[in-house]
């Protein structure tokens, strides 16, 4: 679980109750930390059976920590005693002191929800998104106090990866900030802090990285194995930028290539290779081929 002891003996400070807004890889993640962190916590979707698919994946991944050693008895134990699943949005919500929302990467999706929240909670609740690319400033915008809501951008699989961004929003406040940083600790990340701005630090640089791994494939200058070994052991990256790229999800990176295109220009245009592996549904290891073949894994 990537914590100290001492990290999983104490609350998340101030948080007692968290929700969690979408029930897919990011979201039963993020739930997975924030219960590790002794935040009793309740994963919602809008579709029932995801919540169930999503508490059964922390659950099987929590198992198979504890068969490798990883994760004890205990701390499993704990994590589900703190973690349930809501059927209702407003069972989600009540009494929480945070909600963190992770639903597909869709802008007015987003400020709908935004707004919906910001509607049902006092001012005093820190809300959320896990965008890794869109604008919290515009999010906030569509929420009464839109200066309790920061990003809280984390990285797949959440469980393992250390880092957290904490996106300043432009309206949101000094004390929302530092309250999202504190809970990023908590839950056992290294939060770093960055303003908004299109692709925040990571998704900027990852994806220019990447874009530039799949122009180098389509034009054969290297094979795909080659690319990422260039990387791995040339730059002592922990996995090359194209199987990076696998994991994430094909449409997610084209999703944000496509919107870093239109704020930042044509550095970051699609490459046509990135396009036609989305197109025929090659879209990485969820899908069982990206660049890569996975389907021994499915």
């Amino acid at each position: 679980m990537q914590q100290s002891a001492a990290e999983q003996a104490k609350p998340a400070a101030g948080v007692r109750q968290a929700a969690v807004i979408g029930s897919g890889t990011m979201g039963r993640g993020i739930a997975q930390v924030l219960s590790a962190a002794k935040v009793r916590t309740r994963l919602y979707d809008v579709d029932p059976a995801a919540v169930t698919r999503g508490l059964a994946a922390v659950r099987e991944n929590l198992d198979q920590g504890l068969a490798k050693g990883k994760v004890t008895t205990a701390t499993r134990d704990n994590v589900l005693a703190c973690l349930s699943g809501a059927a209702d949005l407003a069972q989600a919500l009540a009494g929480v002191q945070v909600v963190i929302e992770a639903v597909p990467e869709d802008l007015e999706l987003k400020r709908r929800l935004f707004a919906d929240l910001g509607a049902r909670l006092g001012a005093d609740v820190l809300l959320a998104t896990n965008t890794s690319s869109l604008s919290v400033t515009r999010i906030a915008e569509a929420c009464p106090h839109p200066s309790r809501v920061v990003g809280m951008h984390f990285f797949n699989p959440v469980h393992i990866m250390k880092l957290c961004e904490v996106v300043r929003g432009a309206q949101s406040s000094q004390d929302s900030v530092q309250r999202a940083l504190e809970l990023a600790r908590r839950m056992g990340k290294e939060p770093i802090d960055v303003k908004d701005s299109p692709g925040f630090a990571s998704s900027r640089l990852g994806l220019a990285i990447g874009l530039e791994a799949m122009r180098m494939a389509e034009e054969g200058v290297a094979g795909v194995e080659d690319i990422d070994k260039a990387m791995v052991l040339g730059y002592g990256f922990p996995m090359g930028p194209l199987k990076l790229t696998d994991l994430v999800g094909l449409d997610v990176r084209l999703a944000i290539a496509e919107h870093l295109e239109r704020e930042l220009g044509p550095r970051f245009s699609p490459p046509r290779l990135l396009r036609d592996k989305v197109a025929r549904g090659e879209l990485g290891q969820k899908s069982g081929r990206g660049f890569y073949d996975w389907s021994a894994q499915a």
